[in-house]
């Protein structure tokens, strides 16, 4: 089996394109989700969370939520809203969010080459949320949110790129957040082959963002695997719903941090403390990192430039040399007695896309005592991490713009 192949996507009909594609299910809690479908009744919202249509106060995980998904589902079927295309292709998803735009390949990939790791994670996955994907698969009978892959970018997918988005695209959607989401359709026979061999002969492929989407992919192939006699490895359930950019075009911003208390220290003892690992300057201005190694700090309405000692810094290790691990090895546990990131209760994080003004603002709230601003991590420190086998920090990346939910669908 190769390593991706097309498949025949479930898409709205082009007449209702803007009532349908919604945010990704996990960038809203439910009163967000709740507020951002009023008034919408065919958003992609009350398939993606569907506890928005049932009251306030039910458990997200009940079994009426996923019946509730499944009928309004069927109602988006049945009206079609939702229509499958009549063969298998393969797409190209097009985001654009002020200057930058990127164009990525939808296809469904392997199961059995996630399982091998030829397509590479970097995360821990929680149970929980492993748990309601697979639920929420299983219930639909289909993959609704695409897993954001990439790979090295490679001159014969560039050139295909170019040739294919030279007419209109069938689909051009401005979202509430201003992002541009554009979709062409590539069917021509002769492009699908050269994507799936081109794509087939790579090392590998990494995943950038949805690792509990295909996770959860892979435990649904098992189950099915094993309640088939007739399992053959050709079977749509063996394949997981992708987009995939190349590693040049994907956008990390930073992903920071606020903290409640400085952990029993007084602000001087503090910043004594922080000068053991880190070369301190205090900023006239916000501080935005440039480079590898650096931070910038806000407390007591004051920005400060760290550096980081260079002797601090490994060379030989790709998780303990990001600016995270930095962070959290050299600060936040030894000066914080900030250990586990994922459970302590005393630390928040603020994606990059609200800016170095939200973390001023939740620290001079008094909410916060302090704000850490990173560096991005980069892609390719995301790919050695990845290649290494091993895993990141919790919270390390943040990946702008997002992939919409409802725009295509795998049906199994």
């Amino acid at each position: 089996m190769s390593l991706i192949r097309p498949f025949a996507g479930l898409r709205p009909n082009p007449s209702y394109v803007t009532d349908v594609i919604a945010p990704p299910y996990d960038v809203l809690n439910s009163e967000e989700a709740r507020q951002r479908a009023d008034g919408r009744h065919w958003s992609f919202l009350h398939i993606s969370k569907p506890e928005i249509d049932l009251p306030p106060d039910t458990d997200p995980f009940s079994d009426a939520v996923y019946a509730k998904g499944v009928e309004n589902w069927q109602k988006m079927l049945n009206a079609g809203i939702l229509q499958q295309d009549a063969v298998p292709c393969y797409y190209l998803y097009g985001l654009k969010m002020g200057n930058h735009q990127q164009i990525g390949l939808v296809a469904v990939a392997n199961v059995a080459d996630y399982n091998s790791n030829r397509i590479r994670k970097h995360e821990l996955t929680r149970p929980e949320k492993e748990d309601d994907r697979v639920r929420q698969i299983d219930a639909l009978n289909a993959q609704t949110g695409p897993v954001f892959l990439s790979y090295k970018q490679h001159s014969v997918i560039d050139a295909l790129v170019k040739t294919v988005t030279l007419p209109p695209p069938v689909v051009n959607q401005t979202a509430d957040d201003g992002v541009v989401h554009s979709l062409w359709v590539v069917e021509e026979p002769s492009l699908i082959d050269t994507i799936t061999t081109t794509i087939d002969a790579m090392d590998c492929l990494y995943i950038a963002d949805g690792h509990h989407r295909s996770a959860a992919a892979a435990r649904v192939t098992e189950k099915r695997q094993n309640d088939n006699p007739q399992h053959t490895g050709e079977e749509p359930y063996n394949y997981f719903l992708t987009v995939m950019f190349p590693d040049n075009q994907v956008q990390i911003l930073d992903y920071n941090r606020v903290v409640k208390d400085l952990n029993g220290l007084s602000v001087s003892d503090f910043l004594s403390r922080v000068a053991e690992n880190f070369d301190v300057s205090p900023s006239s201005n916000a501080v935005k990192p440039q480079n590898n190694g650096e931070l910038g700090m806000y407390l007591s309405g004051q920005w400060y430039h760290l550096k980081c000692i260079a002797s601090k810094i490994p060379t030989d290790d790709p998780v303990a040399s990001l600016e995270v691990s930095l962070l959290t090895d050299h600060l936040l546990a030894p000066v914080l007695g900030i250990v586990d990131q994922r459970r302590d209760k005393r630390i928040d994080f603020v994606g990059g896309i609200r800016g170095l003004a939200e973390l001023e603002k939740r620290v001079n709230s008094g909410e916060m005592a302090l704000a850490f601003a990173l560096y991005p991590t980069s892609m390719q420190a995301l790919m050695a991490v990845a290649d290494a086998e091993k895993i990141m920090p919790p919270k390390s990346t943040w990946f702008e713009p997002k992939l919409a939910d409802g725009l295509v669908s795998h049906l199994l």
